[in-house]
């Protein structure tokens, strides 16, 4: 029987994965040297997108703790690279690995916006508000060639149609134009992700996402052009973040945020193996306390997948931080729970070769 196979490497400029196990739907994943690096290891990774055309595009969900039942992904993987994505085992679906893979072997998908154009005009759609950013970052840094988040908000716009949009990537300030339009009709909501307010942990813990002081300052632009935008201070990691919970919702209500919410950090398959060797490497001396917190938190499991569950765990600790929250937003004057979208707007534009009505 072939087993998978774990490929170790040097610590990779701008790079959060050490290694790049083999996607579990891989037979084995075999390192053979060829020379061209005279067996030193490359100090960066460039990436490598490639284009796939995609036949539909809206995922629906039925999961209890999820506040959506669809969503849309321009990109498969992600280059911001955070370690503790719960996105990566995604990525062996592919047949590729969790692990560097999914930083540098990226997906995109180029006619995203004509497959939701066609998708939402089908006569048997009905509307409810669209999630993005909920698998990987639409903002990620190939969307400024790409484009095709924005093409996508296009298509929403027209539609009128409600979405919520969930990003650390500073590009989402190029959309403001998009975005204040839908929001003066009430059909947009944005969450911005801030981990830490330390920029050193956040350089090694999510190497290409943009500093903390900068996502806080997408708050605020964001804000000032009257978009309404929550501060995710997600994932909360025991032991080396959680202190800051109070400072992360201070910072962004300072910013301009109306709203805020909070996930524990989730270890899902392949992501447990990795954020633990990122851990001894870059944290030796909290890795035992972090993961003591974690398992104390899922029955003395890394991770606990049962809903209700996954995304805060339970006991006294996962209590506590939950009252610490609560406390703090109601000083700091953030909401827990964000205004509904407007779903009545919806409608399907007039388009070319439509019949003209007579009234």
């Amino acid at each position: 029987m072939e087993h998978k196979h774990t490929t170790t490497v040097s610590r990779v400029k701008s790079r959060a994965a050490l290694s790049n196990t083999a996607g579990r739907f891989d037979l084995a994943r075999v390192a053979e040297a060829d020379g061209w690096h005279q067996d030193v290891p490359p100090d960066s990774l460039a990436t490598e997108i490639r284009a796939e055309v995609a036949r539909s595009l809206i995922t629906y969900n039925r999961s209890p703790d999820l506040p959506f039942d669809r969503s849309i992904n321009p990109y498969r993987g992600c280059e911001h690279g955070c370690i503790y994505c719960f996105a990566r085992p995604s990525h062996a679906y592919l047949g590729l690995s969790p692990g560097l893979d999914f930083e540098t072997r990226l997906v995109a998908r180029p006619n995203a916006a004509e497959v939701l154009r066609k998708e939402l005009s089908a006569k048997s759609y009905r509307v409810a508000v669209l999630a993005i950013g909920t698998n990987t970052d639409p903002y990620q840094p190939c969307e400024r060639d790409w484009g095709i988040m924005r093409a996508c908000l296009e298509v929403l716009r027209d539609f009128n149609h409600p979405v919520a949009i969930v990003t650390k990537g500073t590009l989402i300030e190029r959309d403001l134009d998009i975005l204040s339009d839908m929001a003066r009709r009430g059909l947009v909501r944005v969450g911005i992700s801030v981990t830490t307010l330390d920029a050193d942990l956040s350089r090694r813990m999510e190497p290409r996402v943009p500093v903390p002081a900068r996502r806080l300052a997408v708050i605020r632009r964001l804000s000032e052009a009257g978009i309404p935008v929550r501060i995710m201070t997600s994932p909360l990691v025991p032991g080396l973040t959680d202190h800051e919970l109070e400072a992360l919702l201070a910072a962004g209500a300072e910013a301009g945020a109306d709203a805020a919410s909070w996930i524990m950090l989730r270890l899902p398959r392949e992501v447990s193996e990795l954020w633990q060797e990122w851990l001894q490497t870059h944290e030796p001396g909290r890795a035992e306390k972090v993961m003591a917190r974690l398992r104390e938190m899922h029955g003395g499991r890394d991770y606990d997948p049962r809903w209700g569950q996954r995304m805060r765990g339970e006991g006294e600790y996962a209590e506590m931080i939950g009252r610490r929250f609560r406390l703090a937003c109601a000083r700091l004057g953030l909401s827990e729970k964000a205004a509904p979208l407007r779903c009545d707007l919806f409608a399907k534009p007039a388009q070319a070769g439509d019949q003209l009505s007579l009234f």
